[in-house]
């Protein structure tokens, strides 16, 4: 069984390190990086230049994955065709799709040309560099920052910056730069439940970053942005760096007549999360449309990404040895936020359907744990 996995996110990752040799199974990882990027920690290399990589050669080693290093043009489901960048075609029998997701900039006038994502570590390194520069003592420039979107990723962006900015502050004699968080929703981190929310409102506060919800961003320019509040009044932000984390698509990559795709284009998958109409290809993490058990569609986090990923790489297994696939059943074990150094907010799962909420050094113990998980399961 010829099999080609695409990304070495979070979910293909996942695939390729569940699997072992065997000989109904020839696998090939299709990737442009040698390494693995943790993009839920990309916050820290902006802020702080953190390593969040890991070289994947040791990964991937007794799994009997080769690895080829390559970025990936297009896929023709229909034809079974692979096609990369520096013109080779590679054909498959079973496909794992878990090339990820994409900004999504929302037609805003100005802003892709004009933003910085937070997608890759290209732009973590942008972004540290900026916040360098600003504290050379020759910059002449504007030395603000704004952050477009307050979930998750902008959130806990502007709090290392807010933290990263009092340092150099304290180390260099200079005032720390202003940080506006805009969100166009009226409030921040709607993942949350209203008491962890007001928890990290107040710490956004305390930091002296200015929170504006209720504004939507209009325009964007080189060095400013336009937003709107609810009652229609217009006003001008501006900015040395403008950093949007405001929503992602499903990379649009896959071609087939019978493929079906859902909202941010994502690809609507089966129990087993195969393309609905093509049954020996496997969509996962951000660019798949899985359902939870209640028949809504799996949130786009590196949990689930992991999870898809496991199970995936589980039922190739089965398939070279001719056994059953076993369908997916998601499962939330929490969701923590991370505030700038030991601070953090969120909350886990316990048994029937309970949560409890953490804040404070507790719930940065337990976010932190999430990642000793995921790189335990991967080694």
């Amino acid at each position: 069984m010829k099999t080609l996995i695409l990304g070495a996110g979070y979910a293909g990752l996942a695939v390729a390190t569940k699997l072992k040799p065997h000989p109904d199974l020839e696998v090939l990882l299709v990737e442009q990086n040698a390494f693995h990027t943790f993009e839920t920690r990309l916050h820290e290399a902006a802020a702080h230049n953190t390593r969040v990589t890991l070289p994947l050669a040791p990964l991937l080693r007794g799994t009997g994955v080769n690895l080829e290093q390559a970025s990936v043009e297009g896929v023709n489901l229909d034809e079974r065709e692979v096609s990369l960048k520096d013109g080779r075609v590679l054909t498959y029998d079973t496909l794992v799709v878990g090339l990820g997701s994409v900004t999504n900039f929302y037609r805003i006038p100005g802003l892709a040309e004009n933003a910085t994502e937070l997608k890759q570590l290209s732009d973590a390194d942008d972004i540290f560099n900026f916040v360098n520069r600003v504290y050379s003592g020759e910059y002449q420039g504007n030395r603000d920052i704004v952050v477009g979107g307050a979930g998750l990723t902008g959130v806990e962006l502007v709090t290392e910056l807010a933290q990263r900015a009092g340092m150099l502050s304290k180390a260099r004699g200079l005032p720390p730069f202003n940080i506006y968080l805009v969100e166009a929703g009226p409030k921040i981190l709607p993942v949350l439940d209203d008491a962890l929310r007001a928890k990290a409102q107040r710490t956004l506060e305390e930091y002296g970053i200015h929170v504006l919800t209720g504004h939507r961003l209009m325009q964007a320019t080189a060095d400013s942005v336009t937003v709107q509040t609810q009652d229609g009044e217009q006003k001008i932000i501006t900015a040395g760096k403008i950093i949007w984390t405001g929503g992602i698509q499903a990379r649009d990559i896959l071609q087939g007549e019978r493929l079906e795709k859902g909202p941010g284009g994502r690809v609507a998958v089966d129990d087993r999360l195969r393309a609905k109409g093509y049954p020996e290809v496997f969509v996962i993490g951000d660019m798949g449309l899985a359902l939870n058990q209640e028949g809504k569609p799996v949130p786009t986090t590196a949990q689930h990404a992991g999870q898809q990923g496991r199970l995936t790489g589980k039922n190739l297994m089965r398939m070279a040895k001719g056994e059953e696939t076993e369908a997916y059943e998601p499962t939330t074990l929490g969701e923590f936020v991370s505030l700038g150094g030991l601070m953090a907010v969120g909350w886990m799962k316990l048994p029937w359907n309970q949560k409890l909420a953490i804040t404070g050094g507790i719930a940065h113990v337990m976010k932190r744990a999430s990642e000793w998980r995921w790189r335990a399961s991967i080694d």
